[in-house]
């Protein structure tokens, strides 16, 4: 398990500095963002490794609380996520997720080195167990430490960034949408050329939620990103310039921004890519 650990170090080596910088005296709330959700989720096992391992030093991968991390069986080391106690996956992370771990936090750690609670995918807690943890960071408890993922840190409350020490991961390399989205951002690329063919799919009884909603509109920015970088690296860059001049592709960049805003704070996902088209619409359509 702690050869994927040093496979993501080897690919995130950019902020190892950071990390170790970090770790003289360790902030009690780390957000990492960027990367892809496995790179989050390695690096804030480094991160626990960093204060744990036994050299006391860079990572060794080979003493009891390395291997225990990587395994996520150390005493010292919690994954708050969406999973409930009956094992099922949440849309959001329950607060009960959070509030189980109230009494652990006020007790010092089992070993010599430092508890570290990763709250995995931090963009899904919701309003209560949001609060449940400013409440838990307004109030320290020694020898604990809290890690926030996320992809991006605007999709956090700006209350949870500003109590963080920001790392930022570098990005994933793929240019290449997913199906599924690859067909959303198709549906918007036809609606942007004729005007036609776009809110049947959002009219639709259950046709997509936050989440869905949340990867259409990355799925954009990549090929805005594309389109910026490369006008012939993919036929949806290629559509996205033939429509849009540099001034559009500006506003274009806007809306999407403002739409992932929106569906952080859990706006109806339909209405939110329904302004998307209306609102990037070329003007040479309007």
């Amino acid at each position: 398990m702690f050869t994927g650990i040093q496979e993501t170090v080897s690919r995130q080596k950019i902020v190892l500095p950071r990390f170790a910088k970090l770790a003289l005296q360790p902030p009690q709330c780390l957000l990492i963002e960027g990367g892809s959700a496995e790179d989050r989720r390695d690096m804030a096992r480094y991160w626990a490794c960093l204060l744990n391992c036994e050299s006391g030093g860079t990572p060794c991968g080979t003493c009891k609380p390395c291997l225990q991390i990587a395994d996520n069986a150390f005493n010292d080391f919690l994954i708050i996520d969406r999973v409930d106690e009956d094992g099922v996956e949440k849309q959001d992370i329950p607060v009960d997720n959070v509030r189980k771990y109230f009494s652990v936090w006020g007790q010092p750690p089992h070993g010599r080195g430092t508890r570290v609670t990763v709250i995995e995918e931090a963009q899904h807690l919701n309003g209560n167990s949001a609060n449940a943890l400013l409440k838990t960071l307004e109030e320290p408890r020694p020898g604990n430490v809290f890690v926030l993922t996320a992809p991006q840190r605007e999709r956090l409350l700006g209350t949870l960034v500003s109590r963080s020490w920001v790392i930022t991961l570098a990005w994933p390399t793929e240019t290449q949408n997913s199906p599924e989205v690859a067909d959303w951002v198709s549906g918007m690329l036809g609606f942007w050329r004729s005007g036609q063919g776009w809110f049947a799919r959002t009219s639709a009884k259950g046709a997509l939620n936050k989440e869905q909603a949340l990867k259409v509109v990355l799925g954009c920015q990549r090929e805005l990103r594309n389109t910026l970088m490369n006008p012939q690296l993919t036929p949806a860059a290629n559509a996205l310039s033939g429509l849009f001049d540099p001034k559009g592709l500006r506003r274009l960049d806007l809306v999407l921004s403002k739409a992932q805003e929106s569906l952080n704070y859990n706006v109806n996902p339909a209405l939110v890519l329904d302004w998307v088209c209306t609102a990037a619409m070329p003007r040479k359509r309007r």
